[in-house]
């Protein structure tokens, strides 16, 4: 007797038909792969955007400046940059400094080793403008502490329209949020004025017209820029740089023009 085997066809269940049309676990991770990649490029594109004023500024506008000079010039008079600090304010200063950290919106921790001198005088605040930042009529307080709330006239340096230098600290962040009327960002471009530039300061209802001349960059700790000249009458506008750290200080020079 002979047999005659035939092969059945394969029978389709629910179950099996599941299995089939199940996505292999091998695609999941490309997707999650991807999606990893687009938060590292948005991650790197953000902090190119944060560093790219702090790195253009040292390899293309700081070359530009004058080199950094210390000790002081001769010519310059020192006076108003000795220590007047007592050594009990002195050990404070210093202990909030290393508990707190300094507040640069203090004026008065930018040069912790040459207080201001706190000025007697009728005048108390004056203003200027910068029309190439521009910048109109921003506040200056004589011998002031708080740089948010406005520029700061160094106290014990020279009076703007006399002889010697008026030197004016400004508070500066990263340029992309530069605001000309907000006193925390309000010298944030100041690396992008040059020689030949003016400053208009309004004193004591007078108005003066200083150009500017000459560009340096100092470290945090020179005193240099408070040194006085007197032969003519000179401003001096100081910012910290690279924008948006506090490493070094611009000093940008200038000199009383005829109007």
């Amino acid at each position: 007797m002979a047999y005659q085997f035939i092969k059945a066809p394969p029978t389709i269940t629910a179950e099996s038909h599941r299995a089939s049309t199940v996505v292999p676990k091998a695609r999941v991770p490309r997707q999650r792969s991807g999606i990893s990649y687009l938060f590292m490029l948005g991650g790197f594109i953000i902090l190119s955007w944060a560093l790219w004023p702090i790195v253009s500024f040292m390899l293309i506008t700081a070359p530009q400046f004058t080199s950094v000079v210390s000790p002081v010039q001769d010519g310059y008079s020192t006076i108003g940059v000795t220590n007047l600090l007592s050594p009990v304010a002195k050990a404070a200063s210093d202990q909030d400094i290393v508990k707190n950290g300094p507040d640069y919106t203090n004026a008065n921790v930018w040069f912790p080793t040459s207080p201001q001198k706190k000025i007697v005088s009728n005048v108390t605040a004056y203003t200027l403008s910068i029309p190439k930042l521009k910048i109109a009529d921003a506040l200056v307080r004589i011998s002031g502490d708080d740089l948010s709330k406005s520029l700061i006239h160094y106290g014990g340096t020279g009076l703007p329209g006399e002889y010697g230098t008026s030197v004016i600290f400004g508070h500066s962040v990263l340029p992309q949020f530069y605001n000309p009327t907000n006193y925390k960002t309000i010298f944030s471009t100041l690396p992008t004025l040059k020689p030949g530039d003016e400053i208009f300061v309004r004193f004591d209802d007078v108005e003066y017209r200083y150009v500017v001349y000459e560009m340096i960059v100092t470290e945090a700790n020179d005193l240099a820029p408070l040194a006085q000249r007197f032969d003519d009458s000179y401003v001096t506008l100081i910012t910290c740089v690279p924008p948006g750290t506090y490493w070094k200080r611009l000093n940008v020079r200038a000199r009383l023009e005829k109007i």
